[in-house]
């Protein structure tokens, strides 16, 4: 009896009550009625065994512990990546133009912001045309996505907002602006995929040519040059990966 009083002490026991609340300790007595155990203090308890969850060894509770943060281990990435892919369609307005598109973004932040699954960072991008390769930005953004449900399939909307660097010296840029809605799919903790259909909004400043009476003349004698604004639309469909 000795011996196995000296066994149970060095492996020492965890016992859960029906309250939630849980014993450390030596076990002196175990029966149909009662346990008893001893504290490392010395301190002797006794709890009626209907009131007894459960009885495992110290050893076992800290593997499980240890376990479960394991499995937590994936959703404490702190940094992630969005690399984002679309194309679609042009417009300017303010000279009945349009034309094909194209975009790259790559921006890097967090995608589980308060463990909500939300993206939140910021980075580059290049944003050109397919014909007319006059207007072309490298757009500098900060930039949001957010499910709407905390589930593997959810439908998700995002904003991006940043200042549209030009490409070219015939023109500068502008505010840079672009609103999204879509499907993302979360492959696992770290990384996900979304498809979305998205509208652009781009400033810039050319420099246009024009006669006295308002028309487009090239005649130095009868035109002037002036500083004139210019709103790029564009909508199309954009790819999302996250990781």
């Amino acid at each position: 009896m000795l011996l196995i009083a000296a066994c149970i002490s060095v492996s020492g026991e965890v016992v859960t009550l029906k309250s939630g609340a849980t014993v450390r300790g030596t076990i002196v007595l175990e029966n149909e009625e009662v346990v008893i155990l001893r504290d490392a203090s010395g301190v002797r308890m006794q709890y009626p065994r209907a009131e007894v969850v459960s009885i495992s060894h110290e050893k076992e509770a800290q593997e499980t512990v240890t376990e479960v943060k394991t499995v937590g281990e994936g959703h404490k990435k702190k940094a992630s990546i969005l690399l984002e892919v679309g194309a679609g369609v042009s417009m300017l307005p303010n000279d009945n133009k349009g034309g094909a598109h194209y975009n790259v973004d790559l921006l890097v932040g967090t995608h589980n912001l308060a463990g909500k699954k939300i993206f939140v960072g910021g980075g580059l991008g290049y944003h050109g045309e397919v014909i007319d390769k006059t207007y072309n930005f490298l757009p500098i953004q900060a930039a949001l996505r957010a499910p709407l449900m905390l589930s593997k399939h959810a439908p998700v909307v995002g904003v991006s907002l940043g200042y549209g660097v030009a490409l070219s010296k015939q023109y500068k840029g502008g505010m840079y602006a672009d609103l999204m809605v879509g499907y993302r799919y979360e492959i696992n903790s770290n990384s996900a995929i979304a498809v979305s259909a998205d509208v652009q909004f781009q400033q810039a400043v050319v420099t246009i040519t024009e006669g006295v009476d308002g028309t487009m003349k090239t005649d130095p004698d009868f035109a002037y040059t002036r500083k004139a604004g210019r709103s790029i639309v564009r909508t199309g469909l954009k790819m999302s990966f996250f990781f």
